[in-house]
Order: structure tokens, then sequence, then C-alpha cells
């Protein structure tokens, strides 16, 4: 099996950041005032797969010859883009879901019950039984209703559509 993807996702798509860390992959976000040819060395340099509407980065020598990889997206709905990216790499949606922090793009830590005291609502705390944090922000994830939530959405972006 070789390297995880990791991608590159220009401001023009900008939620699919966040969905692909969901799904546990490696997504960093390219703010839209920076130049195209910024994103593209960037992408080049740290090996990522670039997410993009613009088709003018699609369409440049660099991408036609296949060293940088890039998917054109086409749709303007978050779950057609996820359907698309899903539908062009062999990308795995159950394969490590949550495991990433969603603002910071770092994979997240374990987080012993007992450290999460403080941390966490004290219902939380009385009712989940594990818990992770980004060592970047600090931020502490449980498995809530809200992971529940985002559990359902991802499933019904992840489906193939009929």
């Amino acid at each position: 099996m070789g390297m995880e993807p990791r991608f590159l996702v220009d401001a023009n798509v900008g939620k699919l950041a966040r969905w692909l860390r969901r799904l546990g992959y490696d997504a960093t976000f390219h703010p839209s005032q920076e130049d195209d040819s910024s994103l593209v060395r960037t992408a080049l340099n740290e090996g990522r797969i670039v997410l993009t509407r613009d088709g003018h980065i699609a369409s440049r020598g660099l991408a036609r010859s296949g060293r940088l990889r890039v998917i054109h997206i086409h749709a303007d709905d978050i779950a057609s883009q996820m359907r698309q990216v899903l539908a062009t790499l062999p990308l795995e949606a159950e394969a490590r879901p949550f495991t990433r922090c969603l603002d910071c793009n770092v994979e997240l830590l374990p987080l012993e019950k007992w450290d999460a005291l403080g941390r966490v609502p004290p219902y939380v705390f009385e009712t989940q039984k594990t818990f992770s944090h980004c060592p970047q922000c600090g931020r502490t994830f449980w498995q809530g209703t809200h992971w529940a939530h985002m559990k359902q959405a991802l499933a019904q972006v992840t489906e193939p559509s009929p």
C-alpha cells in the first residue's frame, strides 16, 4: 500500500479541507489571496494533490505532464465535491474518521479520561469514555451527539449518488 494521499485545498473549495480532515486525511488550506504559482510550488514541495475549481491550475503544463496532481472540482455543493474526490481517488471513507483536528489539520492524540476533567463540560465527562485532543490548539474532542451528526453527514456524502 502506498503513502496516504495529502491534499492542498484551494480557497474556492475550502469546505473540502474540513471534510477530508473528518475522514482523517491530511488536507491543508491555501488562502485565495496568494497566487497560483505559490499554490503549485507548495503542492509540489509537499507532495500534495491540489483540489480546486480553477481550470487554469488544472491546465498548467505541470498538471498535464502528471508532475502536479490536480483534481478539477466541478460541483458547487460540498456533497458532490466529496463524491468527485472519492470517485477519483481510492480513498477509504471509513479508514480513520475523526483522527485529525478540524481546525489545525494535526493528528489528534488520545487523552486520558481524568485529563479531560475540567476541559469538557461535566455532563460530557460523566457520559463519555474516550477523549482526544489537538496538540496544537489544545481543543478536546469526544464522540458525542455532534460526532454522531458528523458521522451521519459523512455517510450521506460518501455513499455513491443514486
